[in-house]
């Protein structure tokens, strides 16, 4: 079974808090997938890894591009696992495919959007009915990580 992390955005954007994450992934020498609700959100975290910081980008490609499961960090809206990765994002109210081929899944949802945090509820609940080991995590207000659950 796989360790689903609920990351409770409250003082970032995801934009803010995705690639330090994805960056971490890295290190662990695991391969990421983020899966996003629709392609613009997909589109937009593309441009955005290019640039998120002035010193260093985040090598990375979307589902459109040629060999997928060739890259560090595939972007897709679509539940397969197309670059064989131990980690899986999913963003913007995406719904999970089946997650026990994961090492871990994280959830990361914006607390300011009430369908997001319904959404959130919802996988909270069913990720441990499937048996899966489930923690919660919210923002401080210095952006660190603190584990509610």
């Amino acid at each position: 079974m796989a360790e689903v992390l609920f990351y409770h955005l409250t003082e970032s954007t995801l934009e803010d808090a995705l690639p330090g994450l994805l960056e971490r992934s890295l290190q662990r020498g695991w391969k990421a997938v983020v899966q996003t609700g629709t392609e613009e959100r997909r589109d937009a975290l593309d441009a955005h890894l290019w640039t998120f910081r002035d010193d260093a980008f985040l090598a990375h490609a979307t589902d459109r591009e040629a060999w997928p499961q060739e890259q560090p960090v595939l972007l897709t809206t679509e539940p397969e696992n197309q670059n064989a990765a131990e980690i899986r994002f999913l963003v913007d109210g995406a719904e999970p495919p089946e997650l026990s081929a994961y090492a871990r899944a994280v959830f990361m949802f914006d607390g300011h959007d009430a369908a997001q945090l319904e959404g959130a509820r919802r996988h909270w609940k069913d990720m441990k009915a499937a048996g899966h080991a489930v923690t919660y995590w919210q923002q401080t207000p210095d952006k660190r990580w603190e584990r509610k659950a």
